[in-house]
């Protein structure tokens, strides 16, 4: 235990996973869902890959009040205190900051892991490996701002792409030369033909220091905000603060605020079998299916279906006939029927509703 002593984890679960409705909704959004029937939600299984290099006592979860006692009801064995709840959506550098400033109360030499709470990952022992080789590259580089990339298997255009030089080496961490947004499906294609460009996981390492430095120099906005409650954080009084200058703070995400302008940026390529399953389409990859192509969960009757992902909650009954490449979900007297490839407007379609 004595070498993670120092080890902190923060856990990003503020989310709605709206593109997987009608399974994750505001009163349950998807983080807390066993979507892929592991047995495990997506924030447990989280806990369970980082513990092995983190504390119980160092991870912290951020997310909307909302929220914490669904944090608690899925992770029992941390504190109350370890809950840290935004009072309003504000992008990752806020919440990342938030935790930060949280820690520096507790540990002024930690290192850090950030990480999304609904993710998977099909080789934890990989996993674990490359996380403890970015703790280990920041006991000699405090400065560095890490994140992982993921070895594309396919030309996706779902991903921000991390690109490094293209000069032979192999080194296990790489200076990253530039952070690309989602791609056009062309050059998505030339992105993985070159060889030198990886997924952005959304999982970053640095150690308290150097993301503290950075958010002084490229966030300073942010900084001023937390600043003024710098000696409310870690005691009775932080989340009053957050609760009154949180929302102050603009929206803005840590790859755009402060990944993209340092030049202190490291990448490790990983393979370890990660998705970020944002999307049922992503989820289809992950799952059996049946003879015809489809993924079905719960009590369901499929006749002349193919490639269609069914997903009916338990103690629900259907019978679905004549589909292909459809999306039929229901959950919690809520239903759609959609075609699959046209699943991206999904959050579009549902603001109707509101």
């Amino acid at each position: 235990m004595v070498e993670i002593m120092n080890n902190y984890c923060i856990i990003m679960a503020g989310g709605i996973g709206s593109r997987f409705w009608p399974l994750s909704k505001d009163n349950y959004p998807k983080q807390f869902l066993d979507i892929l029937g592991t047995g495990k939600s997506f924030i447990r299984a989280t806990y369970e890959r980082f513990s092995p290099v983190v504390p119980d006592e160092n991870f912290l979860v951020v997310t909307n009040k909302a929220y914490k006692a669904l944090v608690l009801e899925h992770l029992p064995m941390l504190r109350e205190d370890q809950v840290l709840c935004e009072p309003a959506r504000r992008n990752t550098a806020p919440c990342i900051a938030y935790a930060a400033y949280h820690i520096q109360s507790r540990c002024k030499d930690a290192n850090i892991v950030v990480t999304p709470s609904d993710a998977l990952v099909l080789d934890n022992r990989e996993f674990e490996r490359i996380i403890r080789l970015g703790f280990d590259f920041l006991s000699h580089n405090t400065n560095a701002l890490m994140t992982i990339g993921i070895k594309p298997s396919r030309p996706e255009t779902g991903y921000g792409y991390i690109q490094v030089p293209k000069n032979g080496t192999q080194e296990a961490v790489r200076k990253v030369d530039m952070f690309k947004e989602k791609p056009n499906y062309e050059t998505a294609v030339k992105f993985v033909e070159e060889g030198n460009y990886f997924w952005n996981s959304g999982i970053f390492i640095w150690t308290l220091d150097g993301i503290m430095n950075a958010i002084e120099t490229y966030l300073p906005d942010i900084k001023n905000v937390f600043d003024k409650g710098i000696y409310n954080f870690g005691t009775p009084e932080e989340q009053d603060f957050i609760n009154d200058h949180f929302t102050d703070c603009p929206n803005i995400s840590i790859d755009y605020g402060v990944m993209e302008k340092s030049p202190n940026t490291y990448t490790i390529p990983a393979d370890f079998g990660w998705s970020d399953i944002g999307t049922w389409g992503s989820l289809y990859t992950h799952v059996s299916k049946d003879e015809q192509g489809n993924a079905v969960r719960g009590k369901v009757v499929t006749v002349d279906n193919h490639n269609c992902v069914i997903n009916i909650e338990d103690g629900t009954e259907a019978v679905v006939q004549g589909l292909d490449d459809y999306l039929v979900a229901y959950r919690d007297k809520s239903l759609l029927v959609c075609r699959l490839h046209d699943e991206q407007q999904i959050k579009v379609w549902i603001e109707g509703l509101k």
